[in-house]
């Protein structure tokens, strides 16, 4: 007798967990039913991610490499999974590269992006680069995998949390990546991902008070009222590249904050 083969159900990343819509809705994506995300979906998400910000951000450069570095070896070991929902082998391998390089530079951050500056006195006075927070990614749709992982990568290795909403038009790289984290040392909460209409979900984030960041890649059309929608509570606004591998990437989301100490106490 034969049987029929249990199908994957595409689920929301929320929290570290994967819980379906809260308002019971699905829609087709790539020939499979995928969860889609609501308001207060996006909100929970938004809560998660500020909740989890602080103890990342709090973990030393060193240990979030080496987090990063266990999503790389995770991606590794799913490869063939990945490949099946992205353009292919060659794709997934560009990606997990790119997460081993960005995993490299996140002891590397103060020295190249902090200063001791020359002051008139007797004082020591530093900028020190800090994470801005809880940052908003609006993934591209090409490469699936990959635009997604160049976006994320650079925002979490400074100590962000980050909400993302998926490819509306491929989203199954994204959860499959979720998994992959998911089963990583990445604390429930920094990494969110979010499945659905991007019309629906963007406005929200971009004018939520809790989102510090949002990174309009993937925004298309909708870059114009959503940034009118972030300048409402003075968001910071990205616009980067499906290709970019930077230091000034992950810059995009950081903020300088300046320490004066007196010389000799």
């Amino acid at each position: 007798m034969s049987r029929l083969p249990v199908r994957k159900t595409y689920k929301l990343f929320i929290g570290g967990a994967f819980p379906r819509s809260e308002s019971g809705r699905t829609y087709e994506a790539e020939g499979q039913n995928v969860a889609r995300a609501s308001r207060k979906d996006a909100r929970d998400a938004v809560v998660a991610a500020r909740k989890a910000q602080p103890g990342w951000a709090s973990a030393t450069a060193y240990n979030r490499g080496q987090v990063l570095y266990r999503v790389a070896e995770m991606m590794e070991a799913r490869s063939g999974d990945l490949a099946a929902v992205c353009s292919g082998t060659k794709e997934v391998e560009a990606a997990i590269d790119r997460v081993v390089w960005y995993a490299g530079w996140a002891d590397k951050l103060a020295q190249v992006l902090g200063s001791s500056n020359p002051v008139s006195g007797p004082y020591f006075n530093f900028s020190v680069p800090e994470p801005t927070g809880v940052v908003a990614i609006l993934a591209p749709d090409e490469p699936a995998l990959g635009g997604l992982v160049s976006r994320i990568a650079p925002a979490v290795v400074g100590g962000n949390a980050v909400v993302a909403v998926a490819s509306e038009k491929h989203p199954l790289a994204a959860i499959e990546l979720a998994e992959a984290i998911a089963t990583s040392d990445v604390p429930g909460g920094v990494v969110n991902i979010l499945t659905g209409m991007s019309e629906e979900l963007a406005p929200i984030l971009a004018g939520h008070m809790d989102v510090n960041a949002i990174d309009l890649t993937g925004a298309d059309g909708q870059a114009p009222e959503l940034e009118r929608l972030a300048a409402d509570n003075v968001k910071r606004v990205v616009h980067g590249t499906v290709d970019e591998q930077s230091p000034w990437a992950i810059a995009n989301f950081l903020e300088l904050k300046t320490v004066w100490h007196p010389i000799g106490q």
